[in-house]
């Protein structure tokens, strides 16, 4: 007899079939785990849920990753949103109230962004990232309008033209445009790879693209965006293998370009007197920075503890947006600072990684744009609230406050995570039937029908047919045929 609890090799314990159990707990449980399990497999790709590595105990699947989505990677961009809810509550609330006369203004509105957000990721996630080349120049002539029309019928903040506004609602272009820039660049490198290293079919056409974004975006005035944007198109280009001396000479042109639109421009060149020395200009344009830096020397080591921050109460401009990090720093101190400076360094680490062993090249290309756009905008935000670069409003990814910013980022992470797996290329992209690419991505191997085995390896030599000549020089004597009889 078997002992109770123990497994019979019917999938369930004995106890559930013996009466030890109420029968209706039982079933209960196992539905649950079951459906956890089937969850599990069609949300995080070919895996397993029972500590086995997908593919090894059945030799019948083909299973490329054998792990599915990098788990690494959606983890730390969830854990990134999560504390962006929380510090945007955290040094929004004095200033919310203040306003809007509702201390949870920006937590009810960004908890509404990271539900949609994850939403956008979730669908990201199930969706192969091969049908992104089929929208690539859609998407890109409608960034491309949109970029444009925001010069003429959008709203004004700060000195600047960037967003469009319905009621409640508004949408940065600037942020779709990331997206599409990846989407274009990727595409046209992986079509062009025999012929990038031509200055005239492989490189003038993206740098012309991106340089239309740019100039786009240098109108509403977006000078950290436009940068950044540059240097992705360049990155992207020397991972494609273009020539070195094309990216020299776009640099030696774009530099003094660059400096003539700073110097040209009298707020800009004033940023860049307060960057050299931001204690002259206090009481000017200085005096985000500086406010920036008390709040951050202030923290310490461990801070002033979450929620005990005093540079929120109106020192500090843009608290919740563009200098979240400032309140990261005095709140939660170096250790805060740190903490999300390993989170972006393992998301470039992991987008990398991803790139680099992507099932093709247009899921190369495609993820190293993504997590540059990524890394970039980090390390842009971290130098300027730390003055080590002149003051620029990029807002920081996953963190700062912002319904665009945090639902489009969400969504090229969802691409990465895709990318990450490495599923076979379906036969059809048709995305909208999620269920049936659910089931697809486990690529059982086809057990009916004809095969075919393709051999690699030198040709085999063909034997020359015996002749006379073979004949006569052989040891054995000749052959002869018998002739009529006499």
């Amino acid at each position: 007899m078997t002992p109770v609890g123990r497994s019979t090799g019917q999938g369930r314990p004995l106890a559930l079939r013996t009466g030890g159990v109420p029968e209706a707990i039982g079933r209960a449980w196992w539905g649950a785990w079951g459906w956890l399990r089937e969850g599990s497999r069609a949300w995080l790709g070919p895996g397993t849920t029972d500590g086995r590595r997908a593919g090894v105990d059945d030799p019948g699947l083909i299973r490329p990753s054998q792990i599915g989505v990098d788990r690494i990677l959606c983890g730390t961009v969830l854990t990134l949103a999560a504390f962006g809810v929380v510090m945007v509550f955290s040094a929004g609330a004095v200033f919310a109230a203040r306003r809007y006369g509702d201390p949870f203004y920006f937590l009810k509105r960004e908890l509404v962004y990271a539900l949609l957000g994850l939403m956008a990721f979730t669908l990201a996630l199930r969706i192969d990232y091969g049908v992104y080349r089929r929208v690539a120049y859609p998407l890109l002539f409608a960034s491309l309008a949109m970029l444009a029309a925001v010069l003429k019928v959008g709203s004004r903040a700060g000195g600047a033209i960037r967003w469009f506004r319905l009621g409640p609602l508004s949408f940065q272009p600037g942020e779709l445009a990331k997206f599409a820039l990846c989407i274009y660049l990727a595409t046209l490198l992986a079509r062009k790879a025999e012929q990038v290293r031509s200055f005239s079919v492989g490189f003038l056409p993206p740098l012309v693209v991106t340089g239309v974004m740019m100039g786009l975006l240098l109108k509403q005035p977006d000078l950290g965006t436009a940068v950044i944007f540059g240097c992705v198109a360049l990155g992207l280009l020397f991972v494609a293998g273009t020539r070195t001396n094309y990216l020299i000479l776009a640099l030696l042109v774009a530099a003094p370009a660059g400096w003539a639109f700073i110097v040209s421009t009298p707020f800009r060149m004033r940023r860049m007197l307060a960057f050299l020395d931001p204690w002259a200009f206090r009481r000017d344009v200085g005096y985000q920075i500086t406010e920036s830096l008390i709040s951050v020397g202030s923290g310490g080591v461990s801070g002033l503890g979450l929620g005990d921050g005093r540079q929120k109460l109106f020192f500090l401009p843009e608290a919740h947006t563009d200098f979240i990090l400032s309140i990261v720093g005095e709140e939660l101190g170096l250790v805060g600072i740190l903490f999300v400076i390993t989170a972006f360094a393992l998301l470039l680490w992991r987008g990398l990684r991803t790139a680099w062993r992507a099932r093709d090249p247009f899921g190369t290309y495609l993820a190293f744009g993504i997590s540059a756009m990524f890394g970039l905008q980090a390390l842009v935000n971290i130098g300027v609230v730390l003055g080590s670069l002149p003051t620029k409003g990029l807002p920081l990814p996953f963190i700062s406050y912002g319904g665009s910013s945090l639902i489009v980022s969400l969504f090229m992470a969802g691409v990465l995570g895709n990318i990450s797996a490495r599923h076979p290329e379906p036969r059809d992209h048709r995305w909208w039937d999620l269920n049936a690419r659910t089931h697809r991505g486990n690529n059982r191997r086809v057990t009916q029908g004809p095969r075919i085995v393709v051999e690699v390896g030198p040709p085999p030599r063909r034997q020359r047919p015996a002749g006379p000549e073979t004949i006569a020089g052989s040891d054995s004597p000749p052959a002869v045929e018998p002739g009529p009889e006499a």
